[in-house]
């Protein structure tokens, strides 16, 4: 995780500094059914707004949605191409509250016993983004939105491809372990995130304007902590560099 304090930044800027790391995600947004951007298709859209930067009502489709952000997750797990860094600028903050947590899964890994390390070493799960919202009870996706993202299997144990340490790969989207009865293997991830969300794995980050927040999708979880959303604007805008594999 890296914090870079600062001055509020464009669209653009944020833009041009993310894709130095490289490439961005090239379709943002799981929505598709009648959904009018307020940012650019190449940033994720993590705000309280309608395309008007007005409040969210409770009860819009947009809003239950990103919901799902308050699960620890780990973002595009549920993509072909997976996200290797997230960079999440914020433009404008609610007074209290709101802030963003960031989980160590290689820390969290190291801690686990053998015994637990021996069962998941080669054990697969399947993520879908609709397995983290149908948690919340959210399950209002058209079939169109439905067939653009498919179920994909990634290995539960992986090892960083820069440091080389092992790291656990878990998040809410993940709804059952291949070859494994789906209550098994939910078993298993529950078990799994709840150990590595302990507080000793845990970053909290209390939001200033002005502030980017970078993490490394390939061995963290994070997730958003609830404000008030019907008082407060909260305008951040995320920029996402995927894997190139």
């Amino acid at each position: 995780v890296c914090v870079i304090k600062g001055k509020p930044i464009t669209q653009e800027e944020q833009i041009s500094f993310a894709k130095t790391f490289g490439p961005l995600d090239s379709k943002n947004g799981v929505l598709q059914k009648d959904i009018k951007r307020r940012v650019s298709e190449e940033l994720v859209d993590i705000s309280n707004m309608d395309e008007n930067s007005e409040i969210l009502n409770l009860d819009d489709r947009r809003r239950l949605f990103n919901l799902g952000n308050r699960l620890w997750h780990t973002d595009a797990s549920f993509k072909r191409i997976a996200a290797k860094y997230s960079m999440l600028h914020a433009r404008e903050v609610p007074p209290e509250a709101g802030e963003t947590q960031v989980c160590d899964l290689r820390a969290a890994y190291d801690d686990l016993a053998k015994s637990t390390k021996d069962i998941i070493e080669n054990l697969v799960a399947v993520h879908s983004i609709f397995t983290s919202r149908a948690q919340l009870g959210f399950e209002n996706f058209s079939q169109e939105e439905q067939d653009l993202l498919p179920p994909i299997r990634r290995r539960i144990v992986r090892k960083h491809p820069g440091s080389g340490r092992k790291t656990l790969y878990l998040a809410s989207h993940i709804g059952r372990i291949v070859g494994m009865p789906i209550p098994d293997g939910r078993l298993i991830i529950r078990d799994l995130i709840e150990h590595a969300t302990q507080d000793k794995f845990v970053y909290t980050h209390s939001w200033d304007v002005g502030d980017t927040l970078i993490w490394d999708n390939r061995c963290t979880m994070h997730r958003a902590m609830p404000f008030d959303e019907a008082r407060y604007r909260r305008d951040m805008c995320r920029a996402t560099v995927m894997e190139t594999n």
